[in-house]
C-alpha cells in the first residue's frame, strides 16, 4: 500500500505540471491574431482526420485522458461526436481506477521450475522416443527431483517444447529406417536429360546407400518395362557374390518399374520397398545424387545425344566412386581412399583433367 500511495502522489504532480504547461500555452495564444488561430485550427483538424484514417485505436496515457476529459467540458455538445472518448470510455477508466484501488499484492505461489530441470526433461524425451511423460517423471524422481516437479508439469514442459507424445515419437521414420538398414539397402531411380534437339533421355541408376557407390545401369529414350527389367539383371550380374549383402531395394511408384522388375530382385531374396506417393524425400539418397550430377556436370554442358550422355555419365560415375570425397564417409570416396590419400612428405600436387577440364582431380606424387 505504501508503494500505491507513492505512485498516486507522483501521478498528481505530473498532472499539475501538465496542466501548468497547458495554461501557459493558452496564455500564449492570447497574443496571436484570430486569423492565425483559425488557420492553425483548420490545419490541426486536417491532421487529426489524416491520423484517424491510419490509426484505428490511439494509445493514451492517464494524463492525456485527464486533459481530454477536462477540455471536452468546454466544447458544445454537437462537437462531441468527433471525439474518440465516449461515455463508455469514461466508465471503463473508472472501473480501472477502482480495480487498481482495491488490488492487493498477490501471494507467492508455486516456485517456477528451473531451466536445468526443463532442459533435462526435454533431453530425456528426445533421447528416448518411447518414453511418455510419466516414464520421464519417474526417471526424474529417481534422479532426486521428486519434490520439485510433478507428472503434469512434465507433460506441460514437453508440450511447450513441441515434443509429440510417445506413440508418435516412437514411430520409425524413413530417415531412421534408412540409417539403420543402410548397409543392406539399394536405392534405384530415374532422372531425365533434355538434349540440344529437345529429345528427352532417361537415365537409370542404382546407389548403394551405405557406401554411396553409384551404378549407372543405362541410358535410353524409351524406358519400356522389358528394358528396365534387363538392366536389373545386368546389375545383379555386376554385383555377383555381393548380392547377398543387400536385403532391400528402395524405389518410387513409377510405372516403369514393372512386376517383372521386382521379381528379379525378389528371386535373390531382396525385398522391394515402394516409397509413399509424392514423397521424394523417402528416397533422399538417390535424389541427392541426382542433384549432385546435375550441379557438377549436366548443368554445365550441352548433350547432343544418347551416346554422348552415356559416355560423360560413365566418366563422371568413375570420378564420383573413385575420387570425389564424401562428407558422410569422412571425406573419402565411395570406393575408399586410394593411393592419392597417402601423404608424401616431399611430393608435389598434380592435376588431372576429366570431361574436357570440367572436373579436376588432384594427386600427390613424389
Amino acid at each position: 500500500m505504501r508503494q500505491s500511495g507513492h505512485d498516486d502522489r507522483r501521478m498528481t504532480l505530473r498532472l499539475l505540471y501538465l496542466l501548468f504547461c497547458r495554461v501557459m500555452g493558452w496564455l500564449a495564444l492570447l497574443a496571436r491574431t484570430s486569423a492565425a488561430k483559425d488557420a492553425e485550427l483548420l490545419m490541426l483538424r486536417h491532421e487529426v482526420a489524416v491520423l484517424r484514417r491510419q490509426v484505428i485505436r490511439p494509445r493514451l496515457d492517464w494524463a492525456d485522458r485527464a486533459v481530454l476529459a477536462g477540455l471536452a467540458r468546454l466544447l458544445p455538445r454537437p462537437s462531441w461526436h468527433g471525439l474518440f472518448v465516449r461515455p463508455a470510455t469514461l466508465l471503463r477508466w473508472h472501473r480501472e481506477l477502482v480495480r487498481r484501488r482495491w488490488t492487493h499484492p498477490r501471494r507467492p505461489g508455486r516456485p517456477r521450475i528451473s531451466a536445468e530441470i526443463r532442459a533435462l526433461a526435454v533431453r530425456l524425451a528426445r533421447e528416448n522416443p518411447t518414453w511418455g511423460y510419466r516414464r520421464i517423471h519417474g526417471e526424474l524422481c529417481r534422479l532426486g527431483y521428486q519434490d520439485r516437479i510433478g507428472a503434469s508439469t512434465v507433460w506441460a514442459i514437453l508440450h511447450g517444447a513441441g515434443i509429440d507424445p510417445a506413440p508418435t515419437r516412437s514411430a520409425v521414420s524413413w530417415r531412421q529406417f534408412l540409417r539403420a538398414q543402410a548397409k543392406s539397402v539399394l536405392a534405384v531411380d530415374f532422372f531425365t536429360v533434355d538434349t540440344v534437339m529437345l529429345q528427352r533421355l532417361y537415365v537409370l541408376f542404382v546407389l548403394e546407400v551405405a557406401t554411396r557407390r553409384v551404378h549407372l545401369l543405362g541410358v535410353t529414350s524409351h524406358p519400356v518395362g522389358d528394358w528396365v527389367t534387363q538392366q536389373a539383371r545386368n546389375l545383379l550380374m555386376e554385383l555377383r557374390d555381393r548380392v547377398g549383402r543387400f536385403r532391400f531395394l528402395l524405389r518410387d511408384r513409377d510405372t516403369k518399374f514393372t512386376a517383372a522388375f521386382d521379381a528379379v530382385f525378389t528371386a535373390e531374396g531382396i525385398q522391394v520397398l515402394r516409397t509413399p506417393v509424392r514423397a521424394p524425400r523417402a528416397n533422399a539418397y538417390a535424389e541427392r545424387w541426382v542433384g549432385t550430377v546435375r550441379r557438377e556436370l549436366l548443368d554445365r554442358m550441352l548433350i547432343l545425344g544418347c551416346r554422348q550422355l552415356r559416355s560423360v555419365l560413365a566418366e563422371y560415375v568413375d570420378h564420383y566412386n573413385g575420387h570425389r570425397p564424401h562428407r558422410a564417409l569422412g571425406q573419402a570416396p565411395p570406393l575408399g581412399p586410394g593411393e592419392s590419400a597417402v601423404a608424401v612428405p616431399a611430393g608435389r600436387v598434380v592435376r588431372r583433367d576429366r570431361l574436357g577440364g570440367l572436373i579436376h582431380e588432384y594427386a600427390q606424387v613424389a
